[in-house]
């Protein structure tokens, strides 16, 4: 009878234990949890110092040190807005600070490598204003700098091609600030490639970056400036090479060159004195930038 009772516990605990492991064999053999989808939304931010501010080829900061800076969204359809400043130099801007830019747009893609975009970008400059210009009385009438572009291009893997087209008075150029008629319609040609540089040599991300740019005036200037240029369309070309590192920290070398010396040449200070500078011409600039 003792022996009998013994075989029933023992095969009662074994079912007991097949029972309560049913389960438990279940349990850990479940699907993991689905992943969350990404988000289309995208924000990134950026800091930079310059040893010149240079757009479209000529100094906005009379050859000095700029600080710069910017955020960024865009959505996974292709839309993408953000804003963009820098400080610039109020011997070339009278009163003026700073840049602030505001743009917006849509990024597409076309077949394969081919993408385009399309989109609108305003330059504001805080309280700068020509009529603020030393000595008093250069410029008798208000008018301030800023300017707004529509912007539409092509591009291709590394390469882009972009035109922008002055809605408003091309940075205050008109007849209150002696050109021959308003600058609505003034353009920008922008040919630019960055080419990605063979790790073996250059290591990983490292890129040549490459411009050619041409602005091209709706009007000229009403008189002779003392190098005797009236037209001030120019040329502006740029070559360099940019390394980005861990981290989001990007270091760029490039040297930069802008034609027309008759105007860009020996341009007077704005705050007044006899102080002269070259807009344009040759420079080297060296940057450093964090991306966030």
């Amino acid at each position: 009878m003792n022996t009998m009772r013994k075989h029933l516990n023992l095969l009662t605990g074994m079912g007991a234990i097949a029972i309560i492991g049913l389960p438990m064999t279940g349990w850990a053999e479940t699907a993991p949890a689905a992943t969350a989808p990404a988000s289309p939304h995208t924000f990134t931010a950026n800091l930079g110092v310059v040893n010149n501010y240079i757009f479209r080829g000529l100094t906005q900061t009379w050859d000095h040190p700029a600080i710069q800076g910017g955020v960024d969204y865009s959505h996974a359809t292709g839309w993408y807005a953000g804003m963009w400043a820098s400080s610039i130099s109020d011997k070339q801007f009278a009163d003026g600070w700073a840049e602030i830019d505001l743009y917006g747009g849509f990024n597409g893609k076309l077949t394969g490598d081919w993408t385009w975009t399309a989109g609108l970008y305003g330059y504001l400059y805080p309280s700068a204003n020509y009529r603020d210009a030393l000595p008093a009385g250069t410029y008798p009438n208000s008018q301030g700098y800023n300017t707004l572009e529509f912007n539409a291009g092509l591009g291709y893997k590394w390469v882009s091609a972009k035109v922008s087209v002055a809605l408003t008075d091309y940075f205050g150029a008109n007849k209150k600030t002696f050109y021959t008629d308003d600058s609505k319609g003034t353009t920008y040609l922008d040919l630019t490639a960055n080419v990605p540089l063979p790790e073996s040599i250059f290591t990983k991300d490292v890129t040549l970056p490459l411009h050619a740019g041409y602005t091209n005036y709706t009007n000229k200037l009403a008189a002779a400036t003392a190098l005797g240029g009236t037209n001030p369309d120019y040329a502006d070309y740029k070559v360099g090479i940019a390394k980005t590192f861990d981290g989001g920290f990007n270091v760029g070398l490039s040297y930069l060159y802008a034609d027309n010396g008759k105007v860009y040449d020996k341009v007077p200070s704005v705050k007044g004195g006899t102080e002269l500078k070259n807009l344009g011409g040759s420079n080297v600039v060296l940057s450093l930038t964090k991306t966030f």
